[in-house]
């Protein structure tokens, strides 16, 4: 009987450690975690998805986030590589959980206007964004009203990004504002900056579609030209934009990026690193590990 006694003793421990165990989270493993104060399971955050456009400022910002949301918050994040039409529509239908791109009043007007109602609009992270036209320091002018007298000197031809931009737009209603004779070259961000690099190492005349943050303007001496006609507004801000909902869902993510806000400084280091590592998530994964002061503001610690 005492054998029998001591048996049923251990097999009603093992019983109930199994039970308490079932009883924890159970995390993307499949293994039990903890529960939460009270008892209750504690919630795990399903995988973000981020949207981003391919130019500079924006891969950094977004590399940079992603890194934050994974490396130092634990969760999981993805991103996807849009163009700018399609990522406003899509975290208008919810396909996406945010971006950190999103230029206003001006640039993404267009895309704000139809869709406002279906996102959210954090507000900035980034205050004084420009867009206009961009010409080496050494071309001989200063404005955009003096390019139709310099047309062959540019090759009758302005070279843009891709097609979708609201950039491309402005610049195709300057053509037309400035009376303009100039082919709208639609190209990307890596395609023109490597022309530009082609024209200013044979010191050759070359126009571009362009917007500061951007490496390039650390890398060449460049000048925005004076636009009279304001065809590309003025100062901007970079905006982060959720859908709705997103902070219902993520509560600790919002309000991680609802503290996200960068210098000009701090970007224009995080793009030079952008440009300097061959990997994107290495290079935000340094600027992180020198700036944790920084990362630990955004996240409230």
């Amino acid at each position: 009987m005492k054998l029998f006694t001591k048996l049923f003793v251990v097999a009603l421990a093992a019983a109930m450690v199994f039970s308490l165990a079932a009883c924890g989270t159970v995390d993307e493993n499949g293994e039990n975690g903890e529960n939460g104060e009270n008892g209750e399971p504690v919630e795990t955050v399903e995988s973000v998805e981020i949207g981003y456009v391919e130019w500079a400022c924006a891969t950094a910002q977004s590399y940079l986030v992603k890194n934050v949301i994974t490396e130092v918050m634990g969760h999981e994040a993805s991103l996807t590589s849009l163009g700018a039409g399609v990522m406003w529509q899509s975290v208008g239908t919810g396909d996406i959980d945010f971006f950190v791109c999103a230029w206003l009043p001006g640039t993404h007007a267009d895309y704000y206007s139809e869709l406002e109602g279906d996102m959210v609009d954090l507000g900035p992270n980034y205050e004084g964004a420009r867009i206009g036209l961009v010409v080496p320091t050494y071309v001989d002018i200063d404005s955009i009203a003096d390019l139709a007298d310099y047309a062959d000197e540019f090759d009758v031809r302005i070279v843009g990004i891709d097609a979708g931009a609201g950039i491309m737009a402005a610049a195709a209603e300057a053509i037309e504002v400035y009376g303009l004779d100039f082919e709208l070259l639609d190209s990307s961000d890596a395609a023109m900056t490597a022309e530009l690099s082609s024209a200013i190492d044979n010191e050759e005349w070359i126009v571009v579609t362009g917007w500061a943050p951007h490496w390039k303007f650390a890398d060449w001496d460049l000048k925005f030209l004076d636009d009279p006609e304001e065809v590309f507004g003025g100062a901007e801000t970079i905006n982060t934009i959720t859908r709705l909902d997103f902070a219902d869902d993520n509560p600790e993510i919002q309000a991680f990026l609802d503290n996200f806000f960068m210098t000009p400084e701090q970007l224009g280091e995080l793009i030079g690193m952008m440009n300097e590592y061959d990997d994107n998530d290495e290079a935000a994964q340094a600027w992180i590990d020198a700036n944790m002061d920084i990362v630990n503001d955004w996240l409230g610690n």
